[in-house]
């Protein structure tokens, strides 16, 4: 599989594609994955009440616009204060 994303299928730390890395970005992958579906599930029961037409209305767009926007807001606040987090237990 570390030859599908350019790794010879060593761990050199020379530009190869290591073990860590390939754990850090499925983890990584898992938690944009639990996000979105996360998002998707609370936009969609709070802004569509119900499926009586093809398209949304606009009320139905606006709210889940507003709604992804928070979401994306809040995720970025959590990601930086992880990553300050992160850096004092490395000091």
């Amino acid at each position: 599989m570390a030859s599908l994303f350019g790794g010879g299928g060593g761990s050199s730390n020379s530009g190869g594609l290591n073990q860590e890395r390939l754990e850090m970005a499925l983890t990584e992958m898992d938690t944009v994955t639990d996000l979105f579906n996360r998002m998707v599930s609370s936009c969609q029961n709070k802004c569509i009440a119900r499926y009586a037409e093809g398209d949304l209305s606009k009320g139905e767009t606006v709210c889940i616009d507003r709604c992804v926007a928070k979401y994306h807001e809040v995720y970025g606040k959590v990601g930086d204060k992880l990553k300050v987090r992160g850096e004092q237990q490395q000091r």
